[in-house]
């Protein structure tokens, strides 16, 4: 959890474990009934997701200057790797080099332009780990970095939203082959559809995309067309089910799951 403190006009402050700042333009296409928010997002990735040792200032609406326009900045603490000797280099030590991170900092920035239309754009940049740049097997950068834009419209029961980014030495391949892309282009697209009757269909895209990878080219980590529906009882209930229409292909170096999945789902919110 975090706690912080908020004070009217001049924004709030917060620590703890909280979503990274890249979370507030990857928030936009992350409504898919199960699946999504995975095309470079993930927990205790840099900011990507949800991470450790966040501290995080946000003013909405400028200092109450700008109506629609609210900002971030952010700054994480090093969630280092273990000693030779196994043990822990920093508080929260992770032993994969998947889930480490050294300091680093992010801003964000949206802007809802009214009928229903925002725009948004985030970066953050962060220190690598010692176990980071010497045990990876493509990449020895001191840095990861990531940009992001993305675009939303919700009115008229029509949800539309999109995103890109692009990632450096942030993004890993998996645990077959051990090593984070240099660079990686990654897109999100979802919309949905509200009927009075509590039917929400929803239809999405999601690629990400590792380019230029020593000894193996460039090839998809993510792809997959996503179909599903919501279907609200009421205000308390409802149901899902989300089919997820795999495109990876076997033979990719990274060895992903290429099998296609559904999911079924109740939901009861007190």
């Amino acid at each position: 959890g975090f706690a912080g403190l908020a004070f009217a006009d001049m924004g709030s402050v917060d620590y703890g474990r909280n979503y990274g700042v890249l979370y507030d333009i990857g928030s936009w296409t992350d409504v898919l009934p199960e699946f999504g928010n995975d095309s470079y997002e993930a927990s205790d990735n840099f900011m990507t997701g949800r991470a450790n040792g966040v501290l995080t200032y946000r003013n909405n609406d400028f200092f109450g200057l700008v109506d629609g326009l609210n900002i971030a900045l952010q700054y994480q603490g090093k969630n280092d790797g273990l000693s030779k000797e196994g043990d822990p280099l920093s508080n929260n030590a992770r032993k994969s080099i998947a889930y480490q991170n050294g300091d680093g900092f992010g801003a964000s920035a949206t802007y809802d332009l009214g009928m229903g239309v925002s725009l948004g754009a985030a970066y953050t940049s962060s220190k690598r780990t010692l176990d980071q740049m010497t045990q990876d097997k493509y990449d020895n950068g001191d840095r990861a970095e990531a940009w992001t834009g993305g675009v939303k419209y919700d009115a008229n029961n029509i949800y539309l939203a999109a995103n890109y980014t692009r990632t450096y030495d942030m993004t890993y391949m998996g645990d077959t082959l051990g090593g984070f892309a240099h660079k990686t282009d990654n897109w999100e697209m979802v919309g949905q559809y509200q009927f009075d009757n509590g039917l929400r269909p929803s239809l999405a895209f999601l690629q990400s995309r590792a380019n230029d990878v020593d000894g193996l080219g460039s090839f998809d980590l993510v792809k997959y067309i996503d179909v599903g529906s919501y279907y609200y009882f009421n205000k308390n209930m409802s149901a899902y089910v989300d089919y997820k229409i795999n495109l990876l292909k076997d033979g990719n170096p990274s060895n992903p799951n290429t099998d296609n999945t559904v999911a079924l789902g109740l939901v009861y919110e007190f």
